[in-house]
């Protein structure tokens, strides 16, 4: 179990450096290939009568779109090249509203995904959808960088988030191949009595034991909300324990519901202050 496969998405705002260090900084570690990601968002205007751009605009539009890409893109080779590693730039344009999907079908290709923060003041797509798709739509876990970026890759310590689903599960699931570089592997169980049969009579052992077949060392550690957010709770562990990364399931209910409501994944993806990897 390793990762091979790094597809990492790239445009023109500085958080992308963040985003390539990340991928490079795991492409070096094990040996993987790296594909860096533009997406390019077709204009569209529509009066009171509705009409489509003008063929010729539209194309003057994709072009110089692609030369701001390829910019991007020989920043990107010149740093793999710089540490050996095999990059290929991959430029992908469709409507605003297919980007997400675009994105999605090129994901599936990988072992790993690598998305920024979402930043509200960004143009173009809408960040926080990418990062959905990067691990709702493509069967694949999505490692979500801060725009501050990351501050040790691969992780040193990490924390998983755990609360017996199937989501959390699949996160722990795909994220072994950083479980076993990491020097310290804490599994944080919130709320344990409020969670039922998700768990026996030691909330947590199966896990542990699961993850010790592997060579991975984890303890546990419980806490109790007391009226808290989850996501601060969260976040106010792993500041604690020197976390380098969180593993978690992404969005349990369905993601209308935590829109409306509110719920962990998406508080986590708008107040994340370090890397989190999420998986569904």
């Amino acid at each position: 179990m390793s990762i091979k496969d790094l597809l990492v998405h790239v445009d023109q705002s500085p958080a992308t450096a963040t985003r390539l260090d990340a991928a490079l900084d795991l492409g070096e570690r094990f040996g993987a290939h790296v594909t860096a990601l533009h997406l390019i968002a077709e204009p569209f205007m529509r009066s009171m009568a509705g009409y489509h751009l003008p063929a010729d605009i539209l194309k003057e539009h994709l072009r110089q779109a692609e030369a701001e890409a390829e910019q991007v893109f020989a920043q990107a080779r010149e740093a793999a090249e710089h540490r050996g590693i095999t990059l290929d730039a991959r430029a992908e344009s469709g409507s605003l509203d297919r980007l997400p999907a675009l994105f999605a079908r090129n994901a599936r290709n990988a072992d790993l995904v690598i998305v920024g923060e979402p930043n509200p003041e960004a143009g173009g797509a809408d960040e926080t959808l990418l990062v959905e798709a990067a691990f709702m739509d493509t069967g694949r876990p999505a490692l979500v960088i801060p725009q501050a970026g990351a501050v040790k890759l691969p992780p040193e310590r990490i924390m998983i988030a755990w609360d017996g689903s199937r989501e959390a599960a699949r996160a722990v699931h795909d994220s072994m191949p950083l479980l076993r570089l990491a020097e310290e592997v804490v599994i944080l169980i919130v709320d344990a009595s409020k969670l039922g049969p998700r768990f026996g009579q030691t909330p947590g052992a199966g896990i542990v034991a699961h993850l010790g077949r592997h060579e991975v060392a984890a303890r546990i550690a419980q806490v109790q909300s007391g009226g808290s957010a989850i996501t601060d709770l969260i976040l106010a562990e792993a500041k604690s324990a020197g976390a380098d990364l969180i593993v978690m399931g992404g969005y349990g209910h369905s993601r209308l519901r935590e829109l409306m409501l509110g719920g962990v994944t998406r508080h986590m993806i708008e107040r994340m202050t370090l890397p989190v990897l999420l998986a569904h």
